[in-house]
């Protein structure tokens, strides 16, 4: 080898020799404790899966409404990306019989994320089903979504504020439920879109970042919200959200040019992508909610005039021409009708007690105002940390820091306002939570670690009590933490993470309120009932049902719904509550309206209450537990009464029977508590369908076990007319065998020759 060659590699080597990798123990134990934070996060949000048929390869979804985000999911997989929305409207038949769903009106994100990242994992060679994807995917997003929270953090108080921020997330009982397995649904690619938003947005405005790198961070976080606006509705807010910050910067006299830059290409961006999503389109800009963006950006621009050195006079003209152009801009919109307005859930989150005066939005149990003691299962313990974490962020009004402000108290309110919208609000609780811990420990940690002085023996002892005490301060916090997400009191020392995630799936719990290590079985009745319709009944057979269970039997039982839980058609809900309260001839006769040829079958769903008589009795009585349709026929009865001018006038409600709610049908013993049903109520459809069933079940029961079950209260038992046992899932259940909760789907088959003989109706041919 040439002698220049040799002593050339002989330097190279002697220089990489030199080279060392400088990682810090901090870094390490850093690393390693995110590492573990993000796999607890993904483990704990997969424990249903105990409860799944993995042996058959699926795993189900949870709740109702990831079912249609997987309809929509399934479609694309099989007929591509854009299939729902292009070339044509795909309407979905077997839902809202007979007019279908149109499925081009759904938020594309997460059905196209799902689809996309299907595509990948098949194409790597992986066996999987597309609904088992679909049901461990949301734990994946969740853990992505923990990780961004550790960068938010990070940037907002260093890594430890990041640790606990995703650690307070990661286990925050309103994120988990819906992002635990099965949970596909619009909030998977909500809380991402947000937590990326904020991310990249906040960097975009730092000025410490580079022109060029603050440029990219625009670009990003305009694409981060646009996906935002692509998948969730609560978009509105965050625009809102920003719109606000921004504003509110100007108003504090931080207004720089790089803030006009940045937000301009951050929204000019959001909206030119999210303006091409076809259920959204152009009409989204001039809605009321989406409108400031442009005040705020004549604002900027007026600020960024007003940086010039100008006279007064010019200054006020232009301040004066700015305001003029916004309102002027407002006005002509509402004078001309172009102005949208703020539609949707989103003016019920502003204004609550709009919900309370619509019975079929107040019935959804998610949709509920938060008491504080929703709030405070939520957060337990934390909630000090929070309110600590709230002082400092206040005594430090950063950009970041204000943001962060408005973040926590807009979130909080509308957290307030609605209990499903917790989940918007637990990332700037996690974040500001652990900002309040690193606070309160930091003192107490640099006290610990002084070197030992020598002092005087009284100072010296008193620098000894102080560490001791600094000592216990960290242990009482640390078991403070302990008691909050390891155990927790409020909840018999079960970790309240571990409660909201260690249950199975609605469908394979039958909607009981059940989980734990004490069920080591599905419980059976509703995949028994989904699985018996997908054998027994074609998929053109229109089953009635009321609309929370639409969803399952449309993908599961491969039946026809009349309505499910979209609530597209509000007066088809009405009608079907009509149908359930009315007596068996109003019942009929408005089903009838849909046509005896596909409307073919009637099912409720019913969960008992079973208690022993006496100790050591084989008798025991059943009585409604209020989990199923026992429960719900109360909004059936609300639902179709804010109805009932529109049913008199077509002839199904009589003026003499005629309801507006729950009370016709009853009332509630003062002495129990129980409703007691008057001869009104016990001659409803619905009753008659729940009373049946509860008979046969404990017939059934007792000829099976010996074991006497009574009905209480003790009602006479009346065989529908027009009515037929179809098949009732659920009657083998052994009183005990899920603490005494028995639930049944009763499929009644319809009898239209019956009807049609009795009313002199020649049936079609």
């Amino acid at each position: 080898m040439p002698e220049g060659i040799k002593e050339r590699l002989s330097n190279s080597l002697s220089i990489f020799s030199r080279l060392r990798i400088q990682v810090s123990h901090g870094s390490i134990l850093a690393f390693a404790a995110l590492i573990m934070i993000l796999f607890v996060a993904f483990t704990v949000r997969i424990l249903p899966l105990r409860w799944e048929n993995l042996s058959q390869g699926t795993a189900l979804l949870n709740e109702f409404d990831p079912y249609y985000q997987f309809s929509i999911t399934q479609h694309m997989v099989q007929n591509g990306l854009l299939s729902p929305y292009w070339p044509t409207h795909w309407i979905n038949t077997q839902k809202w019989y007979p007019d279908g769903l149109d499925m081009s009106t759904s938020l594309p994100a997460l059905p196209m994320t799902a689809a996309v990242l299907y595509q990948v994992v098949t194409l790597f060679g992986a066996k999987i089903d597309l609904m088992t994807f679909t049901s461990i995917l949301p734990a994946a997003i969740a853990v992505v979504s923990c990780f961004i929270l550790y960068l938010i953090g990070k940037d907002m108080g260093g890594k430890a504020v990041g640790l606990f921020a995703a650690l307070f997330l990661a286990l925050a009982p309103s994120f988990l439920q819906r992002s635990s397995l099965g949970f596909f649904d619009t909030e998977v690619p909500g809380v991402l879109g947000l937590v990326l938003f904020i991310f990249l947005f906040l960097r975009s405005v730092d000025s410490n970042k580079s022109l060029r790198a603050s440029l990219l961070y625009s670009l990003g976080s305009g694409a981060a919200l646009a996906y935002f606006i692509a998948g969730w509705g609560a978009a509105y807010y965050l625009i809102a959200l920003a719109v606000l910050f921004v504003f509110v910067m100007v108003l504090l006299k931080r207004y720089t040019p790089r803030l006009l830059i940045n937000y301009s290409i951050t929204f000019g961006l959001a909206l030119f992508i999210g303006t091409k999503v076809p259920y959204i389109s152009l009409n989204y800009v001039i809605s009321g909610a989406v409108l400031p963006v442009a005040a705020v950006f004549i604002v900027l621009v007026v600020a960024e005039i007003l940086r010039n050195n100008i006279s007064m006079k010019t200054k006020l003209s232009l301040a004066i021409a700015a305001l003029v152009a916004i309102v002027g801009g407002f006005a002509v919109l509402i004078a001309t009708d172009k102005l949208g307005g703020i539609t949707g859930k989103f003016v019920t989150v502003l204004d609550p007690f709009i919900r309370a005066a619509s019975p079929l939005v107040d019935s959804v149990a998610e949709q509920r105002i938060a008491a504080w003691g929703n709030i405070y299962l939520e957060f337990g313990i934390a909630i000090l940390f929070f309110l600590v974490g709230l002082y400092f962020v206040l005594r430090n009004p950063t950009n970041r820091n204000i943001f962060l402000l408005l973040f926590a108290v807009t979130g909080l309110y509308f957290a307030s306002s609605m209990i499903r919208l917790l989940v918007l609000f637990a990332p700037a609780f996690a974040i500001i939570a652990g900002i309040g811990v690193i606070s309160i420990l930091k003192p107490f940690f640099t006290l610990l670690q002084e070197a030992p002085r020598a002092l005087a023996k009284s100072k010296r002892k008193m620098a000894r009590v102080s560490k001791e005490y600094s000592g216990v301060a960290v242990f009482i916090i640390f078991m403070m933490l302990v008691t909050n997400l390891a155990f927790s009191p409020q909840t018999g020392g079960m970790p309240r993470a571990i409660e909201q995630a260690y249950v199975p799936t609605a469908i394979s719990a039958s909607s009981l309120p059940i989980g734990g290590a004490s069920l080591s079985a599905p419980v059976s009745a509703w995949l028994d009932a989904v699985g018996w319709m997908k054998t027994n009944v074609h998929s053109t057979d229109a089953v009635v049902m009321w609309w929370d269970y639409g969803n399952w039997l449309s993908d599961l039982g491969n039946v026809t719904s009349l309505a499910d839980n979209t609530t597209e058609n509000a007066t088809q809900i009405e009608n079907v509550g009509f149908t359930f309260m009315g007596n068996e001839n109003q019942s009929m006769a408005m089903l009838s309206a849909y046509g005896q040829s596909r409307v073919k079958y009637i099912a409720v769903f019913e969960v008992l209450q079973i208690s022993q008589s006496a100790s050591g009795s084989s008798s025991y009585t059943a009585s409604p537990a209020g989990y199923g349709d026992e429960g719900k026929w109360v909004w059936m009865a609300r639902i179709s009464g804010q109805a009932e001018s529109r049913l008199e006038k077509e002839g199904f409600m009589d003026p003499a029977t005629a309801w507006t709610n729950e009370t016709t049908f009853g009332s509630s013993d003062p002495t129990t508590g129980k409703w007691v049903w008057n001869d009104q109520g016990l001659n409803c459809t619905v009753e008659e369908l729940l009373n049946y069933a509860e008979v046969q079940y404990a017939n059934t029961i007792t000829q099976a076990t010996n074991n006497q079950i009574t009905i209480t209260p003790d009602l006479t038992t009346t065989t529908p007319t027009y009515f037929k046992e179809a098949y009732f899932a659920g009657l083998n259940t052994g009183p005990g065998q899920y603490g005494g909760l028995i639930p049944v789907v009763a499929i009644y088959s319809i009898d239209w020759a019956t009807w049609d003989a009795q009313h002199g109706i020649t049936p079609p041919s």
